[in-house]
């Protein structure tokens, strides 16, 4: 029976294989590709080496986004994965209405990000002019946090329902074990839970380090990168270098090139330091 459906099996995978394809591989490919060329379109291209790529390491805007970036995915990381931690461990205590607030603390997660952006803009707005008669595009200041809470306000949800996940996969043996040998709550949530959930730990880091790197639509809908790019991301300077210069199609290429290899780099050093903590149940 087993060897009837193998048959299929390819048949089955083959349109997920061909829309990987088209959408990821072959696009990443030619992204490389051109980045080695000037061009203003892809029928008049002139091949430069490397070129593009020194212009990107002495282009201070690109520096800037990637220190902002950097900035911004650190204080993101860590307080979103804080926040719904912490969260996640008192919505599994059995707490009445315990259903309705993961509910509640979830649904910020479906709207989306340029929606999003422009509702939040409208509110720190209006709370940054009555206080300091400027808005959120006066300085970099006021777009950095502000980055910061739309990310939290949206994600922190999302990263709370795996860490539930992970929370009530151990086994109940285990804590009432602890408690009969004197652990405290404290010690239980050191010894026990945090092992135990490494796994979402995990996963949890991974993601959140991925879209705080790749964030783009809360940017460009609640700072436009302003005041004069300095809370500019990374994705939006790409975006910026490519569409909005004539003839740095090539230096937009790769930045996007040098970009995907940093998330990679950065991505595999979380994985492999995580992954050395986890304890299989």
């Amino acid at each position: 029976m087993q060897k009837s459906y193998r048959k299929y099996a390819l048949l089955f995978i083959l349109p997920v294989i061909i829309t990987f394809l088209i959408a990821v591989l072959i696009p990443f490919f030619m992204g490389i590709y051109l980045s080695f060329f000037k061009f203003k379109t892809l029928r008049n291209t002139q091949f430069i080496g490397i070129q593009n790529y020194l212009y990107v390491f002495s282009d201070k805007a690109f520096l800037r986004a990637l220190w902002f970036t950097i900035r911004v995915s650190f204080v993101c990381v860590l307080s979103v994965n804080i926040f719904a931690f912490v969260l996640a461990l008192l919505l599994t205590r059995g707490l009445k209405a315990t259903n309705f607030f993961r509910t509640l603390f979830y649904m910020p997660n479906l709207v989306g990000g340029i929606i999003l952006g422009y509702i939040w803009q409208l509110m720190i707005n209006g709370i940054l002019i009555r206080w300091t008669g400027h808005d959120i595009t006066y300085s970099a200041v006021y777009g950095y946090w502000g980055l910061t809470i739309v990310y939290n306000w949206q994600n922190i949800g999302y990263i709370m329902v795996i860490y539930i996940a992970g929370i009530q996969s151990i086994p109940k043996d285990l804590f009432e074990a602890a408690k009969i040998d004197g652990a405290n709550s404290f010690h239980m949530l050191k010894n026990v839970t945090l092992p135990l959930v490494m796994n979402s730990i995990t996963i949890c880091l991974f993601l959140s380090l991925k879209d705080t790197f790749m964030m783009y639509s809360q940017n460009l809908s609640l700072t436009g990168g302003a005041p004069a790019n300095t809370t500019a991301m990374l994705a939006m300077d790409i975006y910026n270098t490519y569409y909005s210069r004539v003839g740095f199609g090539g230096v937009g290429q790769a930045k996007a090139v040098i970009f995907t290899v940093i998330v990679c780099v950065i991505v595999m050093i979380q994985l492999f330091i995580t992954r050395k903590q986890e304890v299989e149940m």
